[in-house]
């Protein structure tokens, strides 16, 4: 038998309780290797449905339940500094209040962290009603081409990751970013050795909604996203022509009209399944180089 490991699942007010409870019995009951534990960080007051909701979980689970309550909301990077601290385990593995993840999730990824990895995401495919698939994001695989693509963009899909506890507070845990926290932290990881990998499978349904693709754009984002670039720059994570690059390419991205961000978001997720698809061509072949090599 593997190691126990830990789920840590951030809600706020904002959260649908019947997304909640789906969430939930995905990482629990639907498992084929279920958690140890799941930590539950209550970010600031939720309204009464919410609070019933939780208390019902609580209640009737068979995984031990930690509910973490933080009095005043202070965003996802305190959030999950706050709930690491109580996770038991040195795997955890990360969970939205929204998404659901696939019953084998766990037994792929968590044996890739016993094995010896320090973070490990997967694909994740969007769906707006659980059934009807749509987009799949799919990662950079191997960690070569995690690393050369950490320059430019963030390498994991973030509700799909599974990583060690003692890496992400090697370098100091979640820092204060607004919507942009889990690139600087991997971005972080990476540069100081962690050793990070994908699986390509989407392991986990990311639900989106009508505001998904407003989301990516706005004055808020783009200014995290020149401050990000700002400090991968002055860690010498990337170049001066790298930070100049980002800075002009992505700002431009963050406000640009919705229907245009969309289309170039949708445009985007196709050609790296594509990638990937034919990367996985590549590696079948005889003699050839693995895939996260060029």
């Amino acid at each position: 038998m593997g190691s126990g490991f830990s789920v840590l699942l951030p809600v706020y007010d904002g959260d649908s309780p019947e997304f909640l409870e789906r969430s939930f019995d995905s990482v629990t009951v639907d498992q084929t290797r279920p958690p140890s534990e799941v930590v539950i960080v209550q970010d600031g007051p939720v309204r009464p449905e919410l609070t019933r909701m939780l208390a019902r979980l609580v209640d009737r689970s068979d995984v031990p339940v930690v509910l973490v309550e933080i009095p005043v909301n202070g965003g996802l990077a305190r959030a999950l500094d706050l709930g690491l601290e109580r996770c038991s385990h040195e795997i955890v593995a990360r969970q939205d209040a929204d998404d659901i993840s696939v019953p084998e999730r766990f037994a792929v990824q968590v044996p890739i962290v016993e094995g010896g990895a320090d973070v490990v995401g997967s694909a994740i495919e969007e769906f707006v009603v659980e059934g009807d698939g749509g987009l799949v994001r799919v990662p950079p695989v191997g960690h070569e081409e995690i690393e050369r693509y950490a320059r430019f963009r963030s390498p994991f899909n973030h509700p799909s990751v599974v990583y060690r506890r003692s890496a992400v507070r090697a370098v100091g845990g979640y820092e204060e970013l607004p919507l942009m926290e889990d690139y600087w932290l991997f971005a972080r990881m990476i540069h100081a050795g962690a050793w990070a990998e994908n699986v390509v499978e989407p392991l986990v349904l990311y639900r989106v909604g009508a505001g998904a693709y407003a989301r990516r754009g706005g004055t808020r984002l783009l200014q995290s996203e020149v401050e990000l670039q700002r400090r991968m720059w002055r860690a010498g994570m990337t170049s001066f022509w790298s930070f100049s690059r980002n800075v002009a390419v992505r700002g431009v991205y963050r406000v640009t009209p919705e229907p245009v961000r969309r289309r170039a978001y949708r445009a985007a997720v196709r050609r790296d399944a594509e990638r990937e698809a034919h990367t996985d061509q590549h590696t079948d072949q005889p003699g050839t180089t693995d895939a996260g090599q060029d």
